[in-house]
């Protein structure tokens, strides 16, 4: 099953379902089917770990918990509960993306997929990116912000955009995108024209280079 098919609670660019409470979520998964159950574990008249068996009763849908409980006790309930993995908030936005797109991985609801532009391939499961047949060393923040812009290649993405998805918030310093998107094009651009385009006072556009003659300043 590729992205586009996923069902899932609550993901970006994926059908989404929402609910508020336990019981009302057992008929929401039994008609919408998920292929994901993102679950926080205090819910109003059923808990997540009640509904987690429920779920897990019927099918072999994958559970996350999403929960403030950070006792190893806690965690324990949960994995007994059949959870593949369990995040304690706080967290970033970022790290429940990933951890969603890992646990679907493992499951087998979400195939695995180079992501090409021009010469430029982008590897995810194997942590790898390649220009030009040459092996690029990103840090793992470069290599978060590489593969988001590469997920949604052509479109022009503003900086808020990129700081919530990247790093999981949405109010900060805008120059930390900037001095992002910076080193990476100094390490991609070692290989081959630009491939990181900026749009003046919109964001950023991963696509193929442009011809010299329109190439934007920045």
């Amino acid at each position: 099953m590729n992205a586009s098919g996923v069902r899932i609670l609550v993901v970006e660019d994926h059908l989404v379902e929402v609910s508020a409470d336990g019981v009302a979520a057992a008929s929401v998964a039994e008609g919408f089917r998920p292929d994901l159950a993102v679950l926080d574990v205090m819910l109003p008249r059923r808990s997540g770990l009640e509904l987690a068996r429920v779920l897990r009763g019927g099918t072999d849908i994958p559970v996350i918990f999403v929960t403030a409980l950070d006792g190893v006790d806690d965690r324990l309930a949960g994995f007994d509960a059949g959870a593949d993995d369990y995040l304690v908030k706080p967290f970033a936005v970022a790290e429940l993306l990933a951890r969603v797109t890992a646990v679907l991985r493992r499951s087998g609801r979400l195939s695995s997929q180079l992501i090409e532009v021009a010469d430029l391939i982008v590897d995810d499961d194997a942590g790898m990116v390649q220009r030009a047949g040459q092996e690029i060393d990103l840090t793992a923040t470069e290599r978060r912000l590489l593969l988001y812009l590469a997920r949604h290649r052509g479109r022009v993405l503003s900086k808020t955009q990129i700081l919530t998805q990247v790093w999981g918030y949405e109010a900060y310093d805008p120059n930390l995108v900037e001095a992002f998107i910076s080193g990476l094009r100094r390490k991609l651009d070692q290989h081959g024209p630009r491939l990181i385009h900026t749009v003046r006072g919109v964001g950023y556009r991963l696509a193929a280079p442009v011809p010299a003659a329109a190439t934007e300043p920045g």
